[in-house]
């Protein structure tokens, strides 16, 4: 396996706990850029308007409340979430899912609720939130750290080495020259995936990027508001994480770069959205992840290319979906043994 971030360490995990008979080598990448497991706000909830992409965040997330091992090794914060959901959507369908693997935690609000308990501005008459009380976020970096540890305390074998070329075999050709080749090969390498691996433009680049502001948002815990793009977390007292999509796209790792124009508009977008003005950043992240189309982090085959996978395209939320992604991804790679 190539890719050391917080899916191809999960997915390593996963297959040494459910067959020590497998030999699992993880080609972990010595790059200077940081992946985006390093920077990402880590906001995990079970809700998501897609049913498919809410199962497994509500799986992911039922399973990191119920073993201590996932909530120390990532840093697991329950403080709650809130979901704008865009008008036009039924959130009964995917409110059903979380209440079945979270129960009692999903309480679907009206726009009396939204505008007088979380502040938000003119919601829209039929405007409906969902409310999750077991939500919050995580370390995506800790809990990458911690199930490489775990699978290599399970025997897996830890290269630390960049990877430069994929090859038919499948193989990878690392820095050292080396060409390590195997049964399977699963290229976990986000935001590196596309240049290592033709998906069909199935796999895109895209820059992320989040700013910490001076900002306090009262009674809001992590939120989501699919109306203006906006999410964010509580990060310490008196400061706020507080991002919202972009549209630079194909931004190669290493190449991204603050938008300072777009902490412009996160701003001007919490000032309409919550009437709270913030200050500019104390930090602005600025990052880049694999996203996929379709949307999703599962493991996909690679046309023509036999015993080669990638593990990757979580559009940029799969801190949210990785846990339960990484047990389906393992289950299948070892039923097709």
């Amino acid at each position: 396996m190539i890719g050391g971030g917080l899916a191809g360490s999960l997915l390593a995990w996963r297959l040494r706990e459910a067959s020590r008979r497998v030999r699992v080598e993880v080609v972990v990448g010595r790059r200077a850029t940081p992946d985006a497991s390093a920077v990402s706000g880590g906001l995990v909830r079970g809700f998501e308007p897609d049913p498919v992409a809410c199962r497994d965040a509500a799986d992911s997330l039922a399973e990191v409340r119920g073993d201590a091992r996932l909530r120390e090794g990532g840093g697991y914060r329950e403080i709650g979430s809130l979901y704008v959901v865009r008008a036009g959507v039924d959130p009964a369908g995917s409110v059903r899912v979380v209440e079945e693997r979270l129960p009692g935690s999903p309480v679907v609000v009206d726009a009396r609720v939204l505008r007088d308990r979380f502040g938000l501005r003119d919601p829209e008459g039929r405007a409906v939130g969902v409310v999750e009380r077991h939500a919050g976020h995580l370390s995506p970096a800790r809990l990458r750290d911690s199930a490489l540890a775990w699978a290599a305390d399970l025997g897996a074998e830890v290269v630390r080495a960049d990877a430069v070329e994929v090859r038919d075999g499948p193989a990878v050709r690392t820095c050292d020259g080396a060409e390590r080749r195997y049964d399977v090969l699963v290229v976990a390498t986000g935001a590196w995936t596309p240049g290592l691996v033709d998906h069909g433009g199935a796999l895109r680049v895209k820059q992320i990027q989040y700013g910490v502001h001076p900002l306090v948002l009262p009674g809001v815990g992590a939120f989501v508001d699919d109306d203006t793009g906006l999410y964010g977390r509580p990060w310490a007292a008196g400061a706020f994480l507080v991002g919202m999509g972009g549209d630079r796209w194909d931004v190669g790792p290493g190449e991204a770069a603050p938008d300072r124009a777009l902490a412009d508009r996160v701003l001007a977008a919490v000032r309409r959205r919550f009437g709270v003005v913030g200050g500019p950043p104390d930090r602005l992240v600025a990052s880049c992840d694999c996203w996929s189309s379709p949307a999703g982090l599962r493991l996909r085959p690679v046309a023509g290319r036999p015993g080669l996978c990638t593990f990757t395209g979580g559009s940029g939320g799969a801190a949210k979906t990785v846990v339960a992604a990484s047990r389906t991804a393992a289950g299948e790679l070892l039923a097709a043994r």
